[in-house]
């Protein structure tokens, strides 16, 4: 049975419109000259890399042990959410993305609702989020056909430290300028309005199917509570940034209005930590090094080794869902 914290080790992910080197943020070029756009963090592929289930991924740990793992209310066995990176040095294609209801139509396990924390960014760097005022199916579909669907978008500028809420049923898109933390449901479909001439497939009938006109998608404003900064708290996932003072038990971690023991993520955004516990070896974070904590975990130390910006990411469950 896992209980105790351990490193992840992520996942590079090829994209067109990614880069060929990742440093400073990784140690990573790109292989073949294929660009690097994404690094997984939480992927079910991706494997844990210390602790006594070292090598094993994710997606078979959550199998084996679902409580342990998640806890007595998690609604199913599966791994529920997929942390990653994006390094766009090109604009990604014009998308948007399943909400359950529509995934489950065809035979998918879920829908897609994300949000992006901006880690960097440069002057004038912008995201489409959402649709115009007004805007209609109809002019969405001949923007896609005369090439002209970016005049349809809402622009957003970003600046460090945003956070973007991109909930299912978004048309949205990410534009070079700046580093993004995406958080998601544990999913990876994705239907393409627009892909600026790249010859990869387009999904325009679900795409519009999929569009909503009016989403809640957009800026939101970190709440300070003390001890966090909540960054966003929704549906499917709650992201906060935690304050570390030098040290901090892993009993202060969770929020005291979070429903019970549960997983949770600890990303070094910056800076490094260390995990120290007299029921385990003691687990070293880097600098983009992301932890798993099980819901079982003994009780442990989080200290900061230097320049640390800690970022905790949790699960939500839906208020309908069943626990396991």
């Amino acid at each position: 049975m896992p209980n105790c914290p351990f490193l992840i080790e992520p996942r590079f992910v090829t994209r067109v419109w990614g880069f060929q080197d990742l440093r400073p943020w990784f140690d990573r070029t790109a292989d073949a000259g294929e660009p690097l756009g994404e690094v997984w963090l939480t992927g079910d592929d991706c494997r844990a890399a210390t602790g006594p289930d070292q090598g094993k991924s994710l997606a078979t740990l959550f199998a084996e042990s679902p409580q342990a793992m998640l806890g007595p209310a998690a609604p199913h066995a599966e791994s529920p959410l997929l942390v990653k990176l994006i390094f766009a040095r090109e604009k990604l294609s014009v998308q948007v993305h399943p909400d359950d209801r529509l995934a489950h139509k065809y035979g998918l396990p879920r829908g897609k609702t994300e949000c992006w924390y901006a880690l960097a960014a440069e002057p004038g760097a912008q995201v489409a989020v959402g649709l115009k005022p007004g805007v209609t199916i109809d002019q969405v579909r001949d923007g896609i056909r005369g090439g002209t669907l970016e005049q349809s978008l809402n622009l957003l500028p970003v600046d460090k430290d945003d956070m973007i809420f991109v909930d299912a049923g978004t048309v949205h898109a990410i534009w070079p300028g700046s580093i993004l933390l995406e958080t998601q449901q544990n999913s990876d479909t994705t239907y393409r309005m627009y892909d600026y001439g790249r010859p990869r497939e387009l999904h325009i009938e679900k795409s519009l199917e999929a569009t909503r006109l009016a989403t809640g998608a957009g800026k939101i404003p970190a709440v300070n509570r003390g001890d966090r900064s909540i960054l966003i708290d929704v549906e499917y996932f709650r992201v906060e940034r935690l304050h570390m003072n030098g040290a901090r038990e892993s009993a202060t971690l969770a929020a005291d209005d979070e429903p019970g023991p549960g997983l949770a993520y600890l990303f070094a955004a910056a800076g490094s930590a260390r995990i120290t516990s007299s029921g385990f070896d003691a687990v070293e974070i880097p600098p983009r090094g992301i932890v798993c904590v099980p819901s079982s975990s003994p009780a442990f130390t989080v200290e900061d080794l230097g320049g640390l910006d800690m970022i905790r990411i949790s699960p939500r469950w839906p208020a309908s869902s069943r626990s396991l």
